[in-house]
């Protein structure tokens, strides 16, 4: 099917060889179909992939989100089958049952649905991702966690019970509601397929004096999902902490570890989840972080890089030697630019090795260290040792202190790529950290050759986005131009069920890319001050972070609310 899609794509002009490559590049790293990497790599739309998808099985096409199936036809169809064999009912006409697809020809799970329906069905074809996401919105999560919430009422939990021996994956693969499943089991494994199914970063546990909260961190915001009874807390807990190999008995102590997650075929995967426990008030807060490698993109273009930007930073990176950093708040998405710089490097040819404080995603082909202060294995011991590995590329999670950035410096000057972060506001600001932090400024204009500083905000929902009017002192105000306020037309979302009404779906990076000029660099040695350095780079034609923002709103990516939030 992956070389039928291709050919049908090509010859269609939708995407060019070199972008297919991209696409198979993305799949051979991260797994999955072809057409869910078309789609999450902005390199072809769902309504193209479905055409090609239904001239390769003969079938017709549909655009779920265009589709809404009645609450009766739902039924026709257990959640349990719809998610485990990624199909939609649309329809249901006499006795002939209608269902969406991502692989026709899947006749095991066309008979399984003639039985438990006793109709007729007929397939059409749908990209894997829009099936997904429908299935989400009219199959939602919560009724699953509110089943397995009754269950907790319902079933007393002995002592102990929930205390299992944790695996090397936790399988959530499995219908929810089983009866040989633990209630607290059933609620663990719910509320982490929710998360993953919503797409959330980030699952908090908070413990509260009623009663135990539950919030999704989605697109950079968390969103509450329910309030547990207060009498699950203990056992709630505990479940986290064994699967994640904490010790259950300590509690006055923050912990930190680690889940493997495989969620069947219901959601993507594998994925890792990292477990954080702190003692508060009402007990130990915990907050886990999904880390998902289906979502991870690894293309520039995906990320949001306007041509201009993305050339500078591709040229950076392509050099033998030199530092790139890449800097921002917690957050912004620096692991995911740095993590993409990689995947242009030819890593075949290349030792690139990585030391990081966690390894969030795991990557084939590079070798990857990861940092343990409390055996004296910090970033600075770990870059010392890459030195005598014999290295091309060396990426380092972050630079903390004077020690790693004079090894990390000494490496870009003696013929070594250099990728790393900084915590600064601006792209200027980060080589000036450098100077701060004791480097001597002719070290870093010699070292540092590209800067880019980058926030995420959240993208405006495709399908229920729509044109929304400002007065024109506003958008002028905030950057546009006299003569472009005439003209241009913000978008905004009204929400719908494939955004869960909040307008947005997804988020896209803001970027301000710094190049080490000769006049950035005779300012640098000069010892100029910050804004002098600053006000150099945009008159040689950066791109400032606002500006950025503005060029989103003009391509109708984001709102303006979004970009004065991350560039107030």
């Amino acid at each position: 099917m992956t070389t039928s899609l291709s050919r049908l794509l090509v010859d269609a002009g939708t995407i060019s060889k070199a972008e297919l490559e991209i696409a198979e590049r993305h799949q051979a790293l991260q797994g999955g179909s072809l057409d869910a990497c078309l789609i999450t790599l902005n390199l072809a739309t769902e309504a193209e992939v479905a055409h090609a998808l239904s001239c390769h099985y003969g079938v017709p096409g549909v655009d779920t989100a265009r589709i809404v199936p009645s609450a009766e036809v739902l039924a026709r169809v257990p959640a349990s089958v719809a998610h485990g064999r990624r199909l939609l009912p649309l329809n249901h006409c006499g006795q002939t049952l209608t269902v969406a697809m991502a692989d026709p020809s899947d006749l095991a799970a066309l008979d399984e649905l003639r039985f438990l329906s006793g109709d007729r069905v007929d397939a059409v074809v749908a990209p894997e991702r829009a099936i997904g996401e429908a299935l989400h919105a009219y199959y939602p999560a919560s009724v699953p966690l509110e089943q397995a919430t009754r269950a907790l009422e319902q079933e007393p939990m002995p002592p102990g019970h929930e205390i299992q021996a944790p695996r090397a994956a936790v399988e959530l693969s499995a219908v929810p509601g089983q009866r040989d499943e633990a209630p607290i089991v059933a609620l663990v494994n719910e509320l982490l397929r929710a998360a993953a199914q919503r797409g959330a970063s980030d699952v908090h546990i908070e413990p509260g004096e009623r009663d135990v909260g539950v919030r999704f961190r989605i697109d950079g915001v968390l969103h509450p999902v329910m309030a547990l009874p207060l009498r699950v807390r203990d056992a709630l807990i505990a479940r986290i902490k064994i699967l994640a190999e904490l010790d259950i008995a300590e509690r006055r102590l923050p912990q930190d570890g680690r889940i493997k997650l495989r969620l069947g075929r219901a959601v993507s995967g594998p994925m890792d989840v990292r477990v954080s426990s702190l003692p508060a008030l009402y007990g130990e807060k915990l907050v886990l972080r999904l880390l998902d490698r289906e979502q991870l993109r690894l293309d520039f273009r995906a990320l949001g890089f306007e041509p201009s930007v993305q050339a500078a930073f591709e040229a950076a990176v392509a050099r033998p030697w030199g530092m790139v950093l890449v800097t921002g708040p917690t957050g912004s998405g620096k692991t995911n630019t740095l993590y993409s710089a990689i995947a242009q490097l030819d890593t075949t040819h290349r030792n690139v090795l990585t030391v990081e404080d966690p390894v969030e995603i795991h990557l084939s082909g590079i070798t990857q260290v990861q940092v343990h202060e409390a055996i004296g294995l910090g970033f600075a011991a770990v870059l010392r040792a890459f030195l005598r590995q014999d290295p091309d590329v060396l990426l380092v999670g972050e630079i903390r202190d004077v020690e790693t950035a004079q090894i990390a410096v000494r490496a870009a000057l003696t013929g070594h790529l250099v990728l790393s972060t900084l915590h600064t506001t601006d792209a200027a600001a980060a080589v000036m950290r450098l100077v701060d932090m004791g480097i001597e400024p002719f070290l870093v204009a010699g070292a540092v050759s590209l800067v880019c500083a980058q926030r995420l905000v959240r993208r405006v929902c495709p399908v229920c986005r729509g044109p929304r009017s400002l007065p024109l002192h506003v958008l002028r105000s905030l950057g546009f131009g006299a003569e472009e306020v005439a003209t241009l037309t913000p978008v905004s979302g009204t929400g719908c069920v494939r955004c869960h009404q909040s307008g947005y779906r997804g988020r896209i990076g803001l970027f301000e890319v710094m190049c080490m000029t000769e006049s950035v660099r005779e300012l640098m040695l000069t010892r100029a001050p910050l804004h002098r350095l600053r006000a150099q780079a945009i008159h040689e034609g950066m791109q400032t972070l606002r500006q950025s923002g503005l060029q989103k709103v003009r391509d109708g990516l984001t709102t303006i609310e979004e970009v004065v939030r991350e560039t107030s």
